[in-house]
């Protein structure tokens, strides 16, 4: 039994006294590959890691009774009740918002007509607001359970779709659906964001994962609209400038999630990039390099890039002296990791001095890679090592951070026997 669950049950013991009729579990994840891409109908490449949000029926009633085992701990309203025919989406930061977006998600979806409500608890491993997916595994192990509950035989990506819905929709977070994917699925994934969310399990196992919390707080409302709308800025002033050639003209579009981005380089764009504001053409040029450089992580993992490809990216030298070693994919996918967190920093700018301050103290130890995992403006860094490492931890939470993990790959959301 993990970790998570035997704690889920000993808080369960606690204060309810009571087995619970079902157990459902979903992941966090860290942001490995491609942040702040999904929104733009770009791959993502996240992991699912074993820290999870679990929930446990404890019966049926009338409405539905949400309660939170962590708020509680922490002495906050914890408590939340709402009846499945009429209700509303209330307060902006309240826990049980999530609930009821899914189970207005859920209603939309499937035009249900009868709803038994249930008492649920909820307890979970993932720190609220540090990067690694809490709402989207709260809402995901919650459609599982309702999927249990009314018998829905859902598939996983009628899972992950309707647990988007609830956040995107519903509750009205700009987010994209990296999150719900990947707490839905498990593992390594390759998510296309466009129709129809082709997803792509990726069997690479070959480093070690630690998760550091900088213990600052955001919100992925507050950073996704600012830089969806200096995109669509860009884009407009791009559009209907009058000397872009056609053909560039055909691969972009007037809102962030239009543009054929995979097919735009660098250097065809580069002239024009003079007549945006400094910060529009930063946002343009990340979006390009960051999905380029993922691209060629995928093929590292997938044993298909061949060393033209390589060349593009690595120099001569350097991959001479790499291509030798036995752990070349690593240090060139840590290589990797290392850029998109500086363009996250200097082209994106979701970075913060006290994030840099930690991640400098961690490099120092040379792991293979260190970047922010999730929206940024704190959250959680994302750390792939030769090993799980107690120094590096202490390292990190010495620099500031306010807990950290060596954390293994997980499984996506489950049923657990009870």
């Amino acid at each position: 039994m993990d970790e998570g669950l035997v704690n889920a049950l000993k808080y369960l013991k606690k204060y309810y006294f009571k087995k619970p009729l079902i157990i459902v579990s979903a992941p966090g994840r860290v942001d490995f590959l491609n942040t702040h891409q999904d929104y733009k109908g770009l791959p993502v490449i996240p992991i699912a890691i074993n820290l999870r949000t679990y929930i446990m029926v404890l019966g049926y009633s009338n409405d539905f009774k949400v309660e939170s085992i962590n708020l509680r701990e922490m002495d906050e309203e914890y408590i939340d009740i709402f009846n499945p025919y009429s209700f509303e989406i209330t307060r902006e930061r309240w826990f049980g918002n999530y609930f009821r977006a899914v189970v207005s998600a859920l209603k939309k979806f499937f035009k249900l007509k009868e709803l038994k409500g249930i008492h649920v608890v909820v307890y979970s491993d993932i720190p609220i607001g540090s990067g690694l997916a809490s709402s989207a595994a709260l809402e995901v192990a919650f459609t599982k359970t309702l999927d249990v509950i009314y018998d829905l035989k859902l598939k996983l990506k009628d899972i992950a779709e309707i647990s988007y819905i609830a956040e995107h929709d519903e509750y009205g977070i700009p987010c994209g659906r990296l999150d719900q994917y990947s707490s839905t699925f498990g593992d390594i994934i390759r998510l296309e964001t466009r129709p129809p969310y082709n997803v792509q399990k990726i069997s690479y196992r070959e480093f070690k994962i630690i998760v550091v919390d900088s213990g600052i707080r955001h919100s992925t409302g507050a950073i996704h609209p600012v830089r969806q709308q200096e995109i669509d800025s860009a884009l407009r002033k791009l559009m209907t400038y009058g000397g872009l050639p056609h053909y560039l003209c055909d691969k972009l579009g007037y809102r962030y999630d239009e543009p054929k981005w995979e097919d735009i380089d660098e250097e065809e764009i580069q002239p024009y990039l003079s007549i945006l504001s400094e910060n529009e053409a930063k946002r343009i040029i990340f979006t390009i390099k960051m999905n380029k450089y993922t691209e060629i992580a995928v093929k590292i993992m997938l044993d298909k890039a061949g060393i033209s490809e390589l060349r593009q990216f690595f120099n001569e030298k350097l991959l001479k002296e790499v291509l030798r070693k036995t752990d070349w994919k690593n240090i060139l996918l840590g290589f990797i990791v290392n850029k998109q967190h500086e363009f996250l920093r200097d082209l994106y700018e979701v970075s913060l001095p006290e994030i840099e301050r930690i991640r400098d103290h961690i490099l120092a130890l040379k792991p293979y890679g260190v970047k922010i995992s999730g929206a940024g403006m704190g959250g959680s860094l994302l750390v792939i090592s030769k090993e799980h490492s107690p120094k590096m931890i202490d390292v990190a939470l010495k620099a500031g951070a306010s807990q950290a993990w060596n954390v293994e790959i997980d499984d996506g959301v489950k049923v657990h026997s009870t």
